[in-house]
């Protein structure tokens, strides 16, 4: 009798570069959602406030940013209440961030189980954007209860149409530390030195967006080094993301265009190179 067997894929040794095997990550959503709740279970595991610490860190960073940059530094926020300007940007900047951080070290960090196990590689840094997609959902809930106090308060500040790009400005998150930290996590297969580096790369990457100040005051007080600000492609990212929400900020398509362009062509490379480095990084981790 004649059985004839159907299979969905083929393992390979050899693939295209840019092939990101969508069909696999997909058959395997359900280690996809099990990744992610590992993820949120075990980070908080043993913790006395557990889940609370989502609201604590932005909003104690809120209160420090407030006092040193607002209040001692006298910086400007564009008119805005300084922990409601503050809070915009962390909250944009850390799930950037924490994107950038937990994938950068995906390699090193899953190689024992990447020796032992087959399943779509992708599926590790797409867990990771995930889980961080939870935290952020978090933090925009504390946000968005601090603009319904100010608001309630008094302040002055007014959303724009511009929040309607709330969607893709997540998204271009997202895929922007993606693409940075899958770069990074193949890079550190052989050089272990840039693991130390990412996290004090990432901080002063910080101040070189426009989290605790406003576009326009880097423009106008220290234009000779604007430029450096202007071309970080986070910087379009979040003053979208305060021009939508609070009415304030440098908006503009064609910077929003250029950090599209910008996250586009990082992702693609991560891509190429996390796909070239899956192959054989067991014999170098």
């Amino acid at each position: 009798m004649d059985h004839k067997e159907e299979y969905h894929w083929t393992i390979e040794a050899k693939a295209s570069l840019f092939d990101l095997k969508l069909n696999e990550v997909w058959a395997y959503r359900d280690l996809l959602i099990l990744l992610v709740r590992r993820d949120f279970v075990s980070f908080y595991k043993q913790t006395i406030l557990g889940p609370l610490w989502f609201f604590i860190q932005p909003l104690f960073t809120t209160i420090i940013f407030t006092f040193i940059f607002g209040n001692l530094a006298g910086i400007s926020t564009d008119g805005l209440p300084k922990p409601l300007f503050y809070m915009a940007g962390i909250t944009a900047w850390n799930y950037f961030a924490d994107c950038l951080t937990k994938t950068s070290t995906v390699f090193k960090d899953n190689a024992g189980i990447f020796g032992k196990v087959y399943f779509p590689r992708l599926i590790m840094p797409l867990s990771i954007v995930m889980s961080n997609l939870v935290r952020f959902a978090v933090q925009m809930l504390l946000f968005l209860l601090m603009m319904a106090y100010y608001y309630l308060s008094g302040a002055v500040f007014h959303i724009t149409s511009a929040i309607f790009l709330f969607p893709f400005i997540v998204t271009l998150m997202a895929l922007l530390g993606l693409g940075v930290g899958m770069i990074i996590s193949a890079m550190t297969t052989k050089y272990r030195d840039l693991a130390f580096l990412v996290t004090f790369g990432v901080q002063l990457l910080m101040y070189a967006t426009t989290v605790i100040y406003p576009l326009s005051e880097a423009l106008n007080k220290y234009p000779e080094y604007a430029w450096i600000i202007a071309y970080n492609p986070m910087t379009p990212i979040i003053e979208t993301f305060r021009y939508g929400f609070l009415g304030e900020g440098s908006f503009s398509w064609g910077n929003l265009g250029y950090a599209t362009a910008v996250t586009t062509a990082l992702l693609l490379f991560g891509i190429v190179i996390f796909n070239k480095v899956e192959r054989n990084f067991v014999d170098t981790v």
